[in-house]
């Protein structure tokens, strides 16, 4: 076995709203596959003017969606100052997108135990995306003393909002024993709700438990098809294991 806890991927969240004098609605997508960062969709009644003016008056909404807008024009100065305007006031995605400007050094100098900081902030407001960072950090010792079982507490925290990358983690440290006590039954749960989720290390995790019969009874069937899920998004040892098999 050679299992490893995947790093979450480093992209900033969006939120789709309407700003109308003052008043925002937001609905958060995470945005945390890979993939490019999601395009700005505004109310047609909403520009770069009106949403700078509301801005300057201290709507957190308003400065967030402006760091959007000059993320889209890729001026990531401009982006982390407006970000950081909207998180000192508690906005939830722009503390974690001024955690990812840290991680990254996208608008300001990197700087990890900043990163840290701000996803912690919004990890503590619940969001999903930040508490898979905090739990990989402290999982991998980055700027925090490494603590396996703070790492499975905030992944706990993300995979039960349905993340998952946590999914994922959750079912690595019950597997090895990582933060929780060793559950291999438990991993195939958590590692079942992730590949249903078309994560392919999951998959190929799956997989594997099937054939071995570990936390499962042994299913020959469903291992080929679990490794063929993997095999077709790219996991080369799917594949091998689905040759073997055949």
């Amino acid at each position: 076995m050679n299992t490893s806890f995947m790093r979450p991927s480093l992209n900033k969240q969006l939120a789709v709203t309407l700003l109308t004098l003052g008043l925002s609605m937001s609905l958060p997508i995470s945005a945390l596959a890979v993939s490019p960062k999601p395009s700005l969709s505004l109310s047609p009644n909403t520009s770069f003017n009106s949403t700078k003016a509301l801005a300057e008056r201290g709507a957190a909404e308003a400065q967030f969606e402006l760091a959007l807008m000059y993320d889209e024009e890729e001026d990531y100065v401009q982006s982390a100052k407006w970000y950081k305007k909207a998180a000192d006031q508690g906005h939830i995605l722009a503390q974690y997108n001024l955690g990812v400007a840290y991680e990254i050094g996208e608008g300001v100098k990197e700087d990890k135990a900043q990163a840290f900081k701000w996803y912690l902030k919004a990890a503590e407001q619940g969001d999903a995306d930040a508490q898979v960072q905090v739990g990989y950090m402290y999982d991998e010792g980055e700027v925090v003393p490494q603590d396996h079982v703070k790492a499975a507490e905030w992944y706990l925290k993300s995979a039960n909002q349905g993340d998952a990358v946590a999914q994922y983690n959750l079912g690595v440290a019950y597997e090895t024993g990582e933060g929780v006590k060793q559950d291999i039954a438990r991993a195939f749960n958590w590692y079942k709700q992730s590949a249903e989720q078309d994560d392919v290390d999951a998959q190929y995790e799956l997989g594997r438990l099937y054939l071995n019969g570990e936390g499962v009874r042994q299913n020959t069937a469903k291992a080929k098809e679990w490794f063929s899920a993997a095999c077709d998004n790219g996991n080369e040892k799917g594949c091998e294991e689905l040759q073997d098999l055949d």
